[in-house]
Formats: structure tokens, C-alpha cells, sequence
């Protein structure tokens, strides 16, 4: 306090409020101390939003890397679902043509049946 009382004389003279031989204070030293105050208060303020603005971008790029991780994972998933798909899709085919096979042997065999009849 006494550091203060030193600067705060020295840039506007006699201060009643922090001084023991003083009358009053002056107009100058009382502008220059609300001067100091305010900075002292503006500097807190802006100390502090800049904290949380800082510990906020942290948090907002942590959840932006997890998003483009969850991105890569959803494009690598539909890339094998689309190959499954795709294999599943070829499979399919192979059956519906064995199946026309089957069915095509089975018709000449009905058909060759109906004529040994006749």
C-alpha cells in the first residue's frame, strides 16, 4: 500500500485517502486515481474474458478434431457398406442365374417328359 501511496503523490500530489498529512484531494489526483482504478478494473475484465475465450477455443477446436474424427470413421463405414453391398449385389446375380439355370433344365426336362408321353 505505502508503493502505491508513493506513485499515486507522486503523479497527483496529496491524496487524504491513502495520506495521514492531507487536507484534501485534489481534482487532479482524484481523476488520476479513478484512472488507476479503472485500468486496474479493466485490466481484470479483459484478463478474464480473455481466459474463458481461450479455455472456450480450446474446448470448440477439441470438439471440432472429434467431429472430423467421426467424419473419417462415417466415410470409411459407408465405404464398406458400399463394398458389401456391391459383393452382396454380384452374389445375388450368381444365384438368380443359377436359379434361371435350374429352372431352363427343369422346362426341357418337362418338356422331354411330355413327349415321351405323346
Amino acid at each position: 500500500m505505502l508503493l502505491l501511496s508513493i506513485i499515486v503523490q507522486a503523479i497527483g500530489g496529496c491524496i487524504p485517502e491513502l495520506g495521514n498529512g492531507c487536507q484534501d484531494m485534489t481534482n487532479s489526483s482524484s481523476t488520476y486515481l479513478s484512472i488507476l482504478i479503472g485500468a486496474i478494473i479493466g485490466a481484470l475484465v479483459s484478463w478474464w474474458i480473455y481466459n474463458r475465450q481461450k479455455k472456450t477455443s480450446k474446448l470448440q477446436d477439441a470438439t471440432l478434431e472429434r467431429i472430423r474424427e467421426l467424419n473419417e470413421r462415417h466415410d470409411d463405414m459407408l465405404k464398406r457398406i458400399q463394398r458389401i453391398e456391391q459383393h452382396n449385389q454380384a452374389t445375388l446375380d450368381a444365384i438368380f442365374k443359377v436359379e434361371k439355370g435350374i429352372e431352363d433344365i427343369i422346362k426341357k426336362d418337362q418338356a422331354n417328359q411330355n413327349h415321351d408321353y405323346t
